[in-house]
């Protein structure tokens, strides 16, 4: 039977017939052959509509190779730490939203890398985990700029409120990364981490008391006192021969550079403080202070008030040594102890002015040698922060100089500021008089 209405869609003619010759009926194009349809007229073109590859199988697309690395690395730094779960599981959530955002998604590797520390590091901090940014800088061995950098842009992007930690408390966490226990050194050598850290809040506490923590690096910080702890636990021959270097060594950790110096700096405290015990018979130096360090820790307020009174006291006696040195014989009068009297006053008042002029003599800076330098108050107090110690010597600007001809007249007031002893303000007011005399003449 022929169908006039269809068309071959492959020829165009319309000579399409009928052929039964199979046990399906079809509809054959009698001039070229092709079957148009199957049991139902069609008048789609032969193969449907297109339709693209992802739609017709259902795939969905699976995550790149450079995110999947991405989150196994934070799940081997979760591991290596050993934080709970739910600090993982957040850590991966963080990493996943970050990595997909448009400001990391063309960055270099190194970056992403170290966007992996910074959704650890935030987890930690958002679940009240104490770890520092030190440490996942080390642990990734990255730059630790870059990565405050991108922590920066991370918390920025993700708009997340992370909490400011405290040096103190992360030392808890820090003390773990010292294998120093029973099952990795020693028994003399050993010490338990509770103790240790305990001992190491103490002194990086009185540290931040005396300023030695102001404007510093935490991780130097912990690790000095991490060493002066261990070492004035046990205060033993052994351990004292012990230098940093070779406790490094023994607590498997890596050694910073800046650590020795904040060492040195604790220990000046603990020696000024450690001269104010009175049961402390010989002379308390940087090599036998390990041996106080309990009894300075447990006094420590009232040693720190008593170290403050002493070195107050030895300013002011310094200063009116130097009064008493300086008094000549004409000042017979009193005005000798009226000045002795105006430096000591300056001398208590040492700690709060820059201008006095009563400066313990091993105290004075090097930049006060030169005249045109300023003043350094933090070489005559004895707690000061280190930038007020160590301060860059800086020159005073000098004001411009006017035009001095010698002819300006000089007023009373000025003349009355220059005089100092009764001798001068007697021949100054004989000189008036003669002056008035003989004027009237």
């Amino acid at each position: 039977m022929s169908h006039a209405d269809l068309r071959c869609p492959g020829c165009g003619s319309s000579n399409v017939v009928d052929d039964d010759l199979y046990a399906q009926v079809q509809m054959v194009c009698v001039d070229c052959g092709s079957v148009v349809s199957e049991g139902v007229l069609a008048n789609d073109p032969v193969g449907g509509l297109e339709v693209s590859y992802s739609q017709t199988t259902a795939v969905t697309k699976k995550p790149c190779l450079n995110l999947l690395k991405g989150l196994q690395r934070v799940k081997a730094m979760c591991r290596i730490i050993c934080v709970h779960r739910e600090i993982e599981e957040l850590s991966l959530t963080y990493f996943n939203q970050a990595y997909q955002h448009d400001s990391f998604i063309r960055v270099s590797l190194q970056k992403k890398e170290v966007l992996a520390g910074c959704c650890l590091l935030v987890s930690c901090r958002l679940r009240n985990w104490p770890i520092t940014m030190g440490t996942i800088s080390r642990l990734l061995d990255a730059d630790s700029t870059l990565m405050g950098a991108v922590y920066q842009e991370m918390v920025k992007v993700l708009k997340i409120e992370a909490p400011i930690i405290n040096v103190t408390d992360v030392m808890e966490a820090h003390s773990q990364e010292y294998k120093i226990g029973s099952n990795h050194v020693p028994e003399e050598l050993a010490e338990d981490s509770r103790n240790l850290s305990k001992r190491a809040v103490a002194l990086v506490e009185l540290a931040a008391e005396t300023w030695i923590v102001t404007g510093r690096r935490p991780i130097p910080i912990m690790m000095a006192a991490v060493y002066l702890a261990w070492q004035s636990l046990k205060p033993n021959k052994q351990r004292l021969k012990f230098t940093l270097d070779k406790f490094c060594q023994l607590a498997k950790v890596k050694k910073q550079v800046r650590a020795m110096k904040r060492i040195t700096e604790i220990k000046e405290v603990l020696c000024k403080l450690g001269k104010e015990l009175p049961w402390v018979r010989e002379e308390v130096t940087p090599d036998n202070v390990m041996l106080q360090v309990e009894d300075i820790l447990n006094y420590k307020h009232a040693l720190l008030r008593k170290a403050m009174r002493t070195h107050e006291d030895a300013l002011l006696a310094e200063c009116q040594t130097s009064c008493e040195d300086s008094v000549t014989v004409e000042n017979t009068d009193g005005a000798s102890e009226e000045q002795c009297e105006l430096s000591t006053e300056k001398a208590k008042q040492a700690g709060d002015k820059d201008d006095s002029s009563c400066i313990m003599p091993e105290q004075l800076d090097d930049s006060q040698e030169s005249p045109d330098a300023a003043p350094n108050w933090g070489k005559r107090v004895l707690f000061a922060p280190p930038c007020v110690v160590h301060a860059k010597r800086r020159r005073v600007e000098q004001p411009g100089l006017k035009d001095v001809t010698g002819d300006e007249e000089i007023s009373d007031s000025e003349i009355d500021s220059y005089i100092r002893t009764p001798r001068e303000a007697r021949e100054f007011a004989l000189a008036q008089k003669i002056l008035s005399e003989s004027e009237k003449l």
